[in-house]
């Protein structure tokens, strides 16, 4: 499945970049740099089985162990003091990464419930582009029946791209299911 997007890159998507946007160099095409997938774990304070659980989904989700995340200071009102596990992430890179996104965009984004394309406004300004899901249960590894409790996640793209034209331009060619542009109507009825 890898292949399959590195491809697309390497056959479609670079040389039509390169011909929109007028770079003179090929190493200039916007390309992914990497993946981040961040799942907070607000249970891990009163129970840490809960955490372990986010890990195993993480795992089977990204095909890669995770990392836990440690809160950096303490907050009374939630119980939570500096150092605690409060989540987990894993970053993409290579073919993991084109995988991921691959399932991403063809299997996972489809089968939310009235789906109709992510937000243009989730570019940061420099080329990423940031999705929140709500729950895991719309990847088709996660078995249904052994899920104790329905967890989010915030999944980061990260492309060299310099700005948020040409990371949207790339990031559509590439497959992300984006809503199409709204159009002004203010002028059409004077």
């Amino acid at each position: 499945m890898a292949e399959r997007l590195k491809e697309k890159y390497q056959q479609q998507v670079r040389p039509a970049l390169q011909e929109r946007f007028n770079y003179a160099n090929p190493m200039q095409v916007p390309k992914l740099e990497k993946v981040v997938i961040n799942m907070s774990v607000t249970d891990a304070i009163q129970t840490s089985k809960a955490l372990d659980a986010a890990v195993a989904e993480l795992t089977t989700i990204s095909g890669q162990k995770p990392i836990i995340t440690k809160a950096r200071k303490s907050i009374a009102a939630f119980k939570l003091r500096e150092g605690m596990n409060i989540g987990a992430k894993v970053t993409l890179r290579g073919d993991r990464m084109y995988t991921f996104l691959d399932k991403l965009f063809n299997i996972v984004l489809p089968r939310i419930r009235d789906f109709r394309g992510l937000n243009r406004k989730s570019f940061d300004g420099r080329g990423n582009y940031n999705l929140g899901l709500r729950e895991q249960l719309v990847f088709p590894e996660i078995n249904f029946d052994k899920v104790d409790k329905a967890r989010g996640m915030d999944i980061v793209i990260v492309t060299t791209a310099k700005n948020d034209e040409e990371a949207t331009e790339f990031l559509t060619q590439m497959g992300l299911p984006l809503q199409k542009p709204q159009q002004s109507t203010s002028g059409a009825a004077r």
